[in-house]
């Protein structure tokens, strides 16, 4: 049993916190705690001297002389350690001011960290550690669909995408997995996801990666082209490791399981109906609640989601037949919504340059507050 007695002596001669866990061979935050909890009370060591230590300890601590420190929320702790910056001494730090601010007994470092490894060693809650929100986009073309009159194996590939911190996926059947099925498909993923992710991991093919050794890593020019235009990097798996792409493999047998072994006894006449039912599924994969952790893989991207690039925004211009700007011609009242015929009149430069540059930013000023006000 602590001896709270000889720490108010010890306080009372001055000595400091340090000095006094040292010479009773205490934890420090002991000390700090009996001394916090004896000034609440406003019991210094002349007032102490009236008690037996059995009261002494019952008045400091009504629990049985044993102090009550706060639990942290280990879950919580767990999501926070997967966002970028954010290390345990940080969160420890938060804890702890919570903790004075409620005049609770938070825990030592060590001690935080110990009962962290603790929480993760019970619950395996492992997966996001190595992942960041927002950081990687995992691809494959895993499965292909069977013909169920012949058994036979058909030609209509599956792709999948997986975002590894929230397992969120996106699934899509194409008719190849030529080089413009395997662009649009990444488009198509990153529309669905409605951002970009700061890397891009795709398997070594040939419409991807057309060279991949330890010492060179040559990309296909058009795949190439895509991640630059969306602002992502090109990351392939090694070759011959699959443990690089853990988090697609997984999702692409979950994913065969759940909608493609679900469906295989449907029949299909087109890729659009093909593909519709496997939204229909995929939504219902995504938003299926975890077995061992809280919520499902859509309320882990609903907090991922606020961490993904923006899409990139792209004007096109298409100069017309217009004999002369000055002839009437057909536009849109953008205060009534009502068609209406356009004339301008005056002086007209015969360079369209210069008067397309402000038509254009007011095109795009429109198009962007239109998406915000639409959501």
């Amino acid at each position: 049993m602590t001896n709270y007695r000889e720490i108010l002596r010890l306080r009372s001669l001055g000595i400091n916190h340090s000095r006094i866990a040292q010479s009773m061979g205490i934890a420090r935050q002991t000390v700090v705690t009996a001394l916090q909890r004896a000034a609440a009370q406003e019991l210094d060591f002349a007032a102490a001297e009236s008690l037996s230590d059995r009261e002494l300890a019952a008045k400091l601590f009504p629990q049985g002389g044993k102090i009550a420190y706060k639990v942290p929320d280990y879950a919580a702790i767990h999501r926070e350690l997967a966002k970028p910056g954010v290390t345990q001494q940080l969160l420890w730090m938060e804890y702890c001011d919570k903790c004075r601010e409620a005049g609770e007994t938070p825990y030592q470092l060590t001690q935080f960290k110990t009962h962290y490894r603790e929480y993760v060693a019970k619950t395996k809650a492992t997966m996001h550690i190595n992942h960041k929100p927002g950081d990687a986009m995992e691809v494959d073309w895993p499965a292909h669909l069977i013909d169920t009159d012949t058994g036979e194996i058909i030609d209509v590939p599956v792709f999948v995408a997986v975002l590894p911190y929230s397992g969120y996926a996106y699934a899509e059947a194409f008719a190849s997995q030529d080089q413009a099925a395997w662009i649009a498909a990444h488009v198509n993923a990153y529309n669905h996801f409605g951002g970009v992710t700061r890397m891009l991991v795709p398997d070594n093919l040939k419409t991807g990666v057309i060279k991949h050794t330890r010492k060179e890593l040559v990309l296909n020019k058009s795949y190439q082209d895509m991640a630059e235009h969306y602002g992502t990097a090109i990351l392939p798996t090694r070759v011959r490791s699959p443990k690089d792409k853990a988090t697609v493999e997984g999702a692409v047998g979950n994913i065969s399981t759940f909608i493609l072994a679900a469906i295989r006894n449907q029949k299909f006449f087109s890729l659009k109906e093909l593909n519709e039912v496997i939204r229909e599924r995929l939504h219902i994969f995504n938003h299926r609640p975890f077995q061992k952790k809280d919520g499902s893989r859509a309320t882990w991207f609903a907090e991922e989601r606020a961490y993904l690039l923006p899409m990139p925004f792209q004007i096109s211009m298409e100069s017309s037949s217009v004999p002369s700007i000055s002839k009437p011609q057909q536009s849109v009242n953008l205060l009534t919504g009502e068609n209406t015929t356009l004339t301008v009149k005056g002086r007209h430069d015969p360079c369209v340059v210069p008067r397309a540059v402000p038509c254009v930013i007011s095109a795009a000023a429109i198009v962007a507050l239109d998406l915000v006000l639409g959501g």
